[in-house]
């Protein structure tokens, strides 16, 4: 599954990077609904990473919502993403809450918001 990337020299952590690139591809569908991702084993050797890191991650991916898993058969992309997608749609809606709130206290003007939205939309 060479959709999946991992950048070692990152402060991220691993198993959030992984769970962040394979929420991604599911949210954006590039990983099908009931698709069967690479099992624990086979990841972790194709990433050179441990199998817990995986695991760890995927655990995390079933809990928000994003893969199920069927004992002796694998983990899936989840058919019903609506409640991972509104989740993801929240969490950038309060990131950019934020930053609107921080770039005001050091004088951001509005304009300049714009001006900077207008160009990362593109």
């Amino acid at each position: 599954m060479s959709k999946i990337t991992i950048d070692v020299k990152s402060r991220t952590p691993i198993f959030e990077q992984l769970r962040h690139n394979i929420r991604e591809l599911a949210l954006t569908g590039v990983l099908a609904p009931d698709e069967q991702l690479p099992s624990v084993r086979a990841l972790a050797c194709e990433l050179a990473i441990n199998p817990n890191t995986i695991q760890k991650a995927y655990a995390e991916l079933e809990r928000d919502g994003i893969i199920y898993s069927l004992p002796a058969r694998g983990s899936f992309i989840s058919s019903d993403l609506s409640s991972a997608s509104k989740a993801a749609k929240d969490e950038v809606c309060n990131s950019v809450t934020d930053a609107i709130r921080r770039a005001r206290l050091v004088g951001v003007t509005r304009e300049e918001l714009r001006e900077i939205l207008e160009r990362e939309w593109r």
